[in-house]
């Protein structure tokens, strides 16, 4: 017999909520939605009749329809307010990205909610952030953690922003909570933004754009460099990348370069099965990735036709579902969340004093 679908519930009702709708409709065996809070009847109504999901106005009315965990899926001022209700519930918690506003935020909302579920044997709080489950991010990681380039030294990551970025550093290089130093600048170009996520614009007048370098040094040989651009993530004109090096090796977004003996340098692919292309008629979406001639990563959502994004968010609320039915782990412990944050407020304060930035060692560092 299969298992029943993994039920959640939203609070909030903008587009991050409505992207988390989406996909359980795409998946309905696998997710379901058992309510999302909005502040007004108009709007409740309205999402009940768009949306298809039954709608509350209050988190208690939520509860009372029985998700088996909640996404705050609100402004990030109010996000440790939800958080800290939900935990009072004693209900388990996806928090989304980031999981409170700034340092002070982050330490008060441990306090409140990090603290009190591990001395009770059991965290409440994960957080959404699904960037190492994107498939070409997962199978780097794979890759790294077999060993294949040696010890990691070092990472760029020119791609999403800040605490995402920070997240993919931090578990590319293997680093934990501890200190950081982070010296970071803003630069400001020219550059046209033909595509937003309102569309496309019709213009390609060149506007300033900022873009921020840090360099990151956590210690022990472990350095990265961020690189992001305004808009970075729609705008076509800029590409995405990564590099991670290795003692043994490293990895230049889809190519691996090692050693096979003392004298051979060896160049490897990470090859996307993609089909949808030409006269193949399985349906466009990526099933797996492989790495000579074995699969590092594996589409387990095939038919739903999900983008890469997609796919990870999925893996990502999936995960959640298992570890709130005591079937897994925890999918991205808060203090994760927490200690990626930190690091981008550091590189925001840095980039704005022109001063390096040494991070503290926090609460959740136990954790």
């Amino acid at each position: 017999m299969s298992e029943a679908p993994v039920r959640f519930g939203i609070v909030g009702s903008g587009w991050r909520a409505e992207f988390f709708v989406r996909l359980a409709k795409a998946l309905p065996e696998r997710l379901a939605v058992a309510g999302v809070v909005t502040r007004s009847a108009e709007r409740a109504a309205r999402l009940e009749a768009e949306w298809a999901v039954p709608a509350f106005r209050t988190v208690d009315e939520l509860c009372d329809a029985g998700p088996e965990f909640v996404i705050p899926s609100v402004p990030w001022d109010v996000t440790p307010s939800v958080v800290q209700e939900l935990v009072e519930r004693e209900v388990p918690v996806l928090a989304e990205t980031p999981p409170a506003p700034d340092v002070r935020g982050l330490d008060e909302l441990w306090d409140a909610v990090g603290a009190a579920s591990r001395a009770g044997g059991g965290a409440l709080v994960q957080v959404a952030e699904q960037y190492t489950l994107m498939p070409g991010h997962a199978a780097r990681l794979a890759l790294v953690k077999e060993g294949v380039i040696g010890q990691v030294t070092s990472v760029q990551v020119s791609s999403t922003h800040m605490y995402h970025a920070m997240s993919l550093i931090r578990h590319t290089l293997g680093v934990g909570h501890g200190p950081a130093t982070v010296t970071a600048r803003a630069f400001t170009a020219p550059l046209a933004d033909p595509l937003s996520p309102s569309g496309w614009s019709d213009d390609l007048t060149p506007k300033d754009a900022v873009t921020t370098l840090a360099l990151m040094d956590f210690g022990d040989a472990r350095t990265a460099l961020y690189d992001f651009t305004d808009n970075q993530w729609w705008n076509p004109l800029r590409a995405r990348r990564i590099v991670v090096r290795g003692s043994l090796g490293e990895m230049v977004d889809d190519t691996v370069v090692r050693m096979t003996d003392p004298r051979t340098p060896v160049e490897s692919t990470l090859m996307r099965r993609r089909t949808g292309t030409d006269l193949n008629l399985e349906g466009a979406e990526v099933h797996h990735i492989s790495f000579d001639g074995r699969v590092v990563w594996r589409n387990d959502h095939l038919g739903a036709s999900l983008s890469e994004d997609d796919l990870a968010v999925v893996d990502l609320l999936c995960r959640t579902g298992a570890w709130v039915r005591d079937a897994g782990p925890e999918p991205y412990p808060l203090a994760e969340g927490c200690q990626d944050h930190l690091l981008a407020l550091a590189c925001e304060e840095s980039a704005r004093t022109g001063a390096p930035v040494t991070t503290g060692v926090h609460a959740w560092a136990d954790r």
